[in-house]
Order: structure tokens, then sequence, then C-alpha cells
């Protein structure tokens, strides 16, 4: 669990990141004394405008600092998701960041060991693969099953039914997720 003082830092990173890169400025020095910040971490940061998605992007496991990701997830929410245009600097104003940090991966052998709203989901066939974080189940309100279809049609390009073929690989996953509005 994160404190409210390494949460507040994280998103501090994630917004002061997006104000630098969208105006063009160089990015500033990144300072993290806190060993947490420094601990290679999945992460997703999100981007809501007026409450609507506005750009998701993340490591799914952790290959950088945490601090360095939430920085690099930001840039990429903003300009690299390829279902909204990028967002230009005077959206800023309207944007609410979120940042779900992300506990490692493990893998499941029945999809009844999903427990819808804790459980982020990844699915794995063949080169294929997708996710959902958990925050998903919650915002859609969809059934175990329409989750794990729709995660399989719309994020792995897979048959809505793949979940259930024994050569598919399903993993979990769970989130600590915090927001500018919620702190």
């Amino acid at each position: 669990m994160l404190t409210e003082l390494q949460k507040k830092k994280l998103l501090k990173i994630a917004r002061e990141t997006l104000e630098y890169y969208l105006s063009g400025k160089e990015l500033p020095v990144i300072l993290y004394d806190d060993p947490i910040l420094q601990e290679r971490r999945g992460v997703f940061v999100t981007l809501k405008k007026k409450g609507e998605l506005r750009g998701c992007i993340g490591y799914i496991e952790g290959v950088k600092p945490l601090a360095m990701a939430v920085r690099d997830m930001a840039i990429q929410s903003a300009t690299g998701d390829p279902r909204f245009p990028p967002v230009n600097y005077k959206e800023l104003k309207d944007i609410d960041i979120e940042i779900s940090v992300l506990t490692p991966l493990k893998k499941v052998k029945d999809a009844e060991e999903i427990v819808m709203g804790k459980d982020g989901v990844i699915i794995k066939k063949g080169y294929r693969q997708g996710v959902f974080l958990p925050q998903v189940a919650e915002e859609t309100g969809w059934t175990k099953e329409e989750f794990l279809g729709n995660l399989c049609m719309y994020k792995a390009g897979l048959p809505p039914d793949a979940w259930k073929d024994k050569d598919t690989e399903i993993y979990t996953f769970q989130a600590e997720v915090f927001s500018e509005r919620g702190i």
C-alpha cells in the first residue's frame, strides 16, 4: 500500500510531466528519495476529461522505477493511445489523472478464481493479449462472462469465448487506484 504522500508525489509527477511535455518544455528531473518510488512496478496512467476516458496506457509488469514509469505512461496516455487524438495543452485544465499501481501477476487455472472489481485480468493466447484494469468491471457493470468476452474481443482481438480455451492463459493482478479527485 502506498502512503498518501507517495500517491500525491506520483500524481504530481504525472501532472508536471504533462504540463511540461505538452507545452514543449524540457522535462524536469525527477527527485525520488523514497525507495517505493524506485521499485519496478506495473503502472497505468488514465486520463479522464470531464469524467470520460481520454487516454490510458501502462506497463503490466515493472520494467522501470515507479516514478519513471508514471512519467512515461503519462506522456503515452496523452499522446500515444490510438483510440484518441493527442491531448493538447489547453485541455489539461479539464483532465483528471488517475494512476493504477499494479501487484505482480498471478496465473489462474480457472475463470472462477477471478474476483470482479478486485482483480484486473490479462488474457494471453499465442501472440495476442489484452488487459482490463480492476475498475473496468465496476465502471461497466458487466458480468464476468461479459467482462472476459469483451476483453478477448476488443483488447486481445480474439473470439469472445477464447477465455474458455485450454491454451488461453489468464492472469490476475490487483491495483491500487488513486486520482487527483480522490486525494
